[in-house]
């Protein structure tokens, strides 16, 4: 007899053959046909991860507006179909796409980014921002008045969104900010009774009417009078203080910490987010960055626990980079360098999203290899000319260890002096960049972040994928630099370790030899990460990559009841109303 799970999931599917067609007309009625999706070629980049994810849906809709998203989120919550939340879709974990094709109910794609409003409010001190936007488009609105958003190049340069960044409690490098966070929020919640109520916990007075509110949002109809400025905490003001206990035996953060989950704030999708509130931060003026290079791991953890523990001002950054990743980068990030040094980073999300759509159009052809553009730009960067400082590569060839050491302009002093003592006692040795070399110095670690992915682009007939990994260490942990057993390390052919240092988050990027199993080798790396009281995920949050925690599932199941938004995320039940799978 076929087992019961099985035959409840081909019911699911059967029925929805009408019901299904019946939703997708009246989605097309509220957005426009041009804006409902449904064949599978049209889908694919929607249903598809950035890097890991892909399963089926009904369709894909794209609202113009709030309003509209409201009744979209409304059919779909009456007709029964599970909703999955999507922005810029740039995670690196799966968590805005379906994953396989064991739902029970069919899925609708709810793609916001025609909706890229920005609205400033306190002369810029706090935004509110609408579904579509970007962390590109608000650094590029509060340049002009010596502002910036909680994170600056990283994701921004991908043409993440700022939505990506709340609902995932997004990290980034600077380190008197932490994760991305925020109270105060505009979303929809589906009740335990099965109906769809809009939530104002914005801090700004809108009324009551679901669509007048909506509009009013749109707009940035925001009278002075309405705007409560106690009404919560637009970034994570704690985190400065908290970074700085470097005897704590745990991380300084990572997607499991409860302190950092509030409705919109981590809700990995299980609501439907129309705004956020965030606080924006006074741009630093003419900072001064430290190279620092040295081929022992433990005195860099002394930097960084002097830095932290008696630094009158905190740095700005404070990035890692080993001398493997610094060779990787220099070669397979050098296009990446160079473009951006060359137009800004304000066109990447562009030169991106024409990337991809050149990739797929190339897959249809046929002929061409696979990763043509990745193949074609590599080829391409050897004819750039040599693009790092000859100082940090000299430290390349000294050093193993890297760490930019980013401080404002008032805090040089303090970093100068201490690290004229340190290094006149300690191995190793540094030098403080010229403008130009600081940029560039920072600029090599963020291609660092991406040359992975191209080495194994233009090297498929010796590499299987990658195993990517964000790992946050505890903050008290002195030995701290990974050493793999013997039988994981043969099966990788490099290893890039680069990070947040002084928030001890590390991204490890291994590349796996030809034929060997990926997930498999990961889930052997995991236990020593356990042993070592890491957790992870620390920044890129659970996906369907990783099992989230039962404290964490039961904040998803309070924020979603049905379970409608986004199920099995954190590798939870795909089933209705938190159904386990197990039970017939």
């Amino acid at each position: 007899m076929e087992p019961i799970n099985n035959r409840m999931l081909k019911a699911a599917q059967d029925m929805s053959s009408t019901a299904g067609a019946q939703l997708v007309t009246e989605l097309r009625h509220i957005v426009g046909n041009h804006h409902v999706l449904t064949e599978d070629g049209a889908t694919l980049p929607y249903r598809r991860g950035f890097r890991f994810g892909e399963g089926r849906a009904l369709a894909v809709v794209m609202p113009g507006s709030l309003v509209e998203q409201w009744r979209v989120l409304q059919a779909c919550v009456k007709a029964g179909v599970i909703v999955i939340m999507q922005a810029a879709n740039t995670g690196l974990t799966g968590g805005s796409t379906p994953d396989g094709d064991t739902y029970d109910r069919d899925i609708v794609i709810v793609h916001s980014m025609r909706m890229r409003t920005i609205h400033l409010i306190g002369g810029g001190r706090q935004v509110v921002c609408l579904p579509g936007a970007t962390l590109d488009q608000l650094e590029g609105m509060l340049a002009p008045i010596g502002r910036e958003p909680h994170s600056v190049i990283g994701s921004s340069c991908i043409g993440a969104s700022v939505f990506g960044g709340v609902s995932n409690n997004s990290g980034g490098a600077l380190v008197r900010r932490g994760p991305a966070y925020t109270d105060m929020a505009l979303f929809a919640q589906v009740s335990d009774r099965g109906e769809l109520q809009l939530v104002n916990h914005l801090g700004i007075e809108l009324g009551s009417d679901p669509e007048a509110i909506l509009t009013q949002v749109e707009a940035g109809n925001f009278p002075d009078a309405s705007i409560n400025w106690n009404a919560g905490r637009g970034h994570d003001d704690d985190y400065a203080t908290h970074v700085r206990d470097v005897n704590a035996d745990t991380p300084a953060r990572y997607n499991a910490d409860l302190r950092r989950l509030h409705e919109g704030a981590g809700c990995a999708g299980k609501l439907g987010l129309f705004a956020v509130r965030l606080d924006t931060f006074e741009a630093e003026k003419n900072p001064v960055v430290f190279y620092i290079g040295t081929n022992k791991t433990d005195v860099l953890e002394d930097v960084r626990r002097h830095i932290l523990s008696s630094f009158k001002e905190l740095p700005i950054a404070g990035e890692y980079l080993h001398r493997d990743a610094f060779n990787i980068a220099e070669k397979y990030g050098k296009d990446t360098f160079v473009i951006i040094r060359m137009i800004g980073t304000r066109r990447l999300p562009a030169l991106f999203a024409m990337k991809n759509a050149f990739d797929r159009l190339a897959d249809r052809i046929g002929f061409l290899p696979r990763h043509f553009s990745d193949r074609f730009m590599q080829f391409m960067s050897h004819f750039f000319p040599r693009h790092l400082p000859a100082r940090m590569r000299d430290y390349r060839d000294r050093f193993e260890h890297h760490l930019m050491l980013k401080v404002s302009a008032s805090g040089a002093q303090e970093a100068r002096e201490f690290l004229k003592s340190h290094f006149a006692t300690h191995e190793g040795d540094f030098f403080e960049c010229t403008p130009d070399e600081g940029s560039k110095a920072f600029l090599h670690r963020f291609a660092a972040a991406g040359a992975a992915v191209r080495y194994r682009n233009v090297h498929t007939d010796t590499t299987e994928n990658i195993v990517a990994l964000d790992v946050a260490l505890r903050r008290n942990d002195q030995d701290w630099f990974e050493v793999l057993p013997k039988d994981i390390e043969d099966e990788i052919i490099v290893k890039l370790y680069y990070g947040h240092f002084l928030c001890h988050v590390m991204h490890q990027d291994y590349v796996v030899r030809k034929g060997y199993d990926c997930m498999a080798l990961e889930h052997r790396m995991l236990p020593g990460l356990d042993k070592r009281g890491a957790r992870y995920p620390a920044e890129h949050n659970f996906g369907h990559l990783y099992a989230a925690p039962d404290d964490v599932l039961a904040h998803y199941r309070q924020l979603d009841p049905c379970n409608c938004f986004n199920p099995g995320i954190g590798q939870a039940t795909k089933r209705r109303n938190w159904i386990a799978e197990s039970v017939g």
